[in-house]
C-alpha cells in the first residue's frame, strides 16, 4: 500500500539568539549616557568610603537592623519610610514614562550602564564592530584565545569588584576588605559576593540585550504608561520614504528618494538589534544611539537631522514643533502625577527630618498579672525597649503617670550612647484601693535631661488583681 510522503513543519517556541555587534556611535545622546554612567558609578563605588561621624556613612547594618544614611539612623520600626520611597520610585516612573518613554531604561538602569561599560572593554581588547566579527569567524588560534581570555578577565574583575561593593553596603567595607585580605571572609559574605558578581558577569557580559528583552517586567508593561504625546524614538516615514542607496552628489528629490539612505546605521548602534524604520517596539530601550547614528549620516550628505529622533506620536502626525510638544507634556495625567509626587515627597522628607530621634517601646511581663507586695501595693514589671537613634549620647528620666499614687521602683534614670538600643525592666506600684479593678491606662514618659524638648510618650496598662 503507497503512501503520500507528508511534509513536517518544525515550529521553534524559541529563536536561537543572533549575537549582536553594537557599532560605536558618538553623539548628543552618547555623550549623555556615558555622563549617566560616571555618576552612577562614582556614586555606586564611592559611597560605601565615605565616613560620618566616625563611621561609615551609607551602611545597611542587618545584624545589628539599623540603617546608616550619613546623619539619618533608620530602625526596623522606620519601615514606614521604605514604603514611602518605594512609592515615590513607582511615582516617578510613572511620571518620567509619561513625558519621557524609556528614559530610566535608556540611561541609568544598572542593565544598560554595566553593558554600557563591558562592551567599551570588549572594544577596547577585541576592536571595532567588524574586527570583533572577524575575530568570532576566525578558527581557534592563540590570538583569538589571547583576546577573548583578556577580555573575561577584564569583565571578571570589575565583576568582582562590583559583587565587593555591593557587599560593603551591608557589611562595613574597610571591615570586609581586610577579611578577604585576611582570608576570614564570612560564608554568607562571600556568597553574595560571588553571587553578585557572577550576576553583574552573566547579565552585562553575556546577556545583554536578553534582560531587556525577555526578563525585564517594565519592557512588557511600558505600553500602560505611555500615551500619543510621550516622548519616544521615532523614525520619520514620511521624509525618509521611500529610502534608498546615493552619493552625496545626487539630488535624492529628482532620483524620487526620500532622506533614508538605508544605510543601516541605525539598526548597527543598536543594542538590541532592532530597525527603529519598523515602528516603536517594546525591545527599544530609548538609549537614542540610533539618533545619534543617524544625525551623523545626515550630516554627511548634507540633509537636516531628525530622520530620527525623540518625538511624540502627535507631533509626528500633526508635524508640531518643539514649542508645541512642550506645550503638551503638560498635560492632565502628567499634572496628576506630578501633584501626587510632590505631596508625598513633601510629606516624606517633612517627617524624616523632623521626627523624634528617640523611641519607647513598653511590654508588661505577662507572667504577672499583677501582683501584692508590702504595704498592700500593687506592682506590675515592664520592660522598656529604649532606642535612641541620635548621632549623640543621651542621659534620660523615665517617668509613669495616669493613677494615683502610681511611682516607679529603683532607679529612674538611663544613659544610652549614640545610636544604641537598651532594654530596661522597672517596677511600677501604686498604693492599695487607687485605680479600678482589671486594667488600668497608665502612661511612661521618658525625657531627655540635657536635650530640652526630646521626649516621648508611651501608653500601658495597669493591672489590678480583683
Amino acid at each position: 500500500m503507497a503512501h503520500e510522503d507528508s511534509q513536517v513543519s518544525v515550529i521553534k517556541m524559541y529563536a536561537a539568539r543572533e549575537e549582536i555587534y553594537a557599532r560605536e556611535v558618538q553623539g548628543r545622546y552618547a555623550s549623555l549616557r556615558w555622563l549617566f554612567v560616571w555618576l552612577t558609578q562614582l556614586l555606586f563605588y564611592g559611597a560605601p568610603w565615605l565616613n560620618w561621624n566616625g563611621r561609615q556613612a551609607v551602611l545597611f547594618d542587618l545584624g545589628a537592623r539599623k540603617f546608616y544614611i550619613f546623619g539619618i539612623v533608620l530602625w526596623p520600626q522606620d519601615f514606614i519610610y521604605l514604603a514611602a520611597l518605594l512609592i515615590i520610585s513607582a511615582y516617578s516612573l510613572f511620571l518620567f514614562t509619561a513625558i519621557f518613554g524609556r528614559v530610566w531604561c535608556g540611561f541609568a538602569c544598572p542593565q544598560t550602564v554595566y553593558t554600557e561599560i563591558f562592551m567599551w572593554i570588549e572594544r577596547k581588547i577585541e576592536g571595532s564592530r567588524s574586527a570583533r566579527m572577524r575575530l568570532d569567524r576566525q578558527p581557534a588560534s592563540a590570538e583569538k584565545f589571547a583576546r577573548k581570555f583578556a577580555k573575561h578577565m577584564v569583565w571578571g574583575g570589575v565583576a568582582l569588584w562590583t559583587g565587593f561593593t555591593f557587599v560593603g553596603y551591608f557589611t562595613p567595607i574597610h571591615t570586609l576588605s581586610a577579611e578577604i585580605v585576611a582570608a576570614t571572609l564570612g560564608p554568607w559574605e562571600l556568597f553574595w559576593v560571588l553571587f553578585y558578581s557572577f550576576a553583574t558577569y552573566g547579565n552585562a557580559g553575556w546577556m545583554r540585550e536578553q534582560v531587556c528583552k525577555y526578563m525585564c517586567p517594565y519592557a512588557r508593561f511600558q505600553s500602560a504608561m505611555f500615551d500619543k504625546d510621550s516622548l519616544i524614538i521615532t523614525y520619520d516615514k514620511e521624509r525618509g520614504e521611500p529610502r534608498g542607496a546615493r552619493n552625496k552628489s545626487d539630488e535624492a528629490a529628482a532620483k524620487g528618494l526620500g532622506s533614508c539612505v538605508d544605510c543601516s546605521m541605525c539598526v548597527q548602534v543598536c543594542p538590541t538589534g532592532i530597525d527603529i524604520r519598523n515602528g516603536l517596539q517594546y525591545e527599544c530601550i530609548g538609549c537614542g544611539a540610533c539618533v545619534d547614528a543617524c544625525n551623523h549620516v545626515m550630516d554627511k550628505i548634507g540633509e537636516p537631522r531628525g530622520l530620527v529622533r525623540f518625538w511624540t506620536d502627535h507631533a509626528m502626525l500633526k508635524r508640531w514643533s518643539s514649542a508645541q510638544i512642550l506645550r503638551h507634556a503638560f498635560r492632565p495625567r502628567v499634572l496628576i502625577y506630578s501633584a501626587v509626587l510632590l505631596i508625598i515627597v513633601s510629606v516624606f522628607f517633612g517627617t524624616l527630618f523632623n521626627r523624634t530621634p528617640l523611641k519607647m517601646d513598653v511590654i508588661r511581663d505577662r507572667g504577672s498579672m499583677g501582683r501584692e507586695v508590702e504595704n498592700g501595693m500593687i506592682e506590675n514589671v515592664y520592660r522598656l525597649q529604649i532606642m535612641n537613634t541620635d548621632e549623640a549620647p543621651h542621659h534620660y528620666r523615665i517617668a509613669v503617670s495616669g493613677i494615683d499614687t502610681i511611682q516607679l521602683q529603683g532607679a529612674a534614670e538611663v544613659s544610652l550612647a549614640s545610636t544604641e538600643s537598651r532594654g530596661v525592666a522597672v517596677n511600677v506600684r501604686t498604693a492599695e484601693g487607687k485605680g479600678e479593678k482589671g486594667s488600668n491606662k497608665i502612661f511612661f514618659t521618658l525625657t531627655s535631661m540635657d536635650k530640652p524638648g526630646l521626649e516621648v510618650k508611651e501608653k500601658a496598662v495597669f493591672f489590678i488583681p480583683r
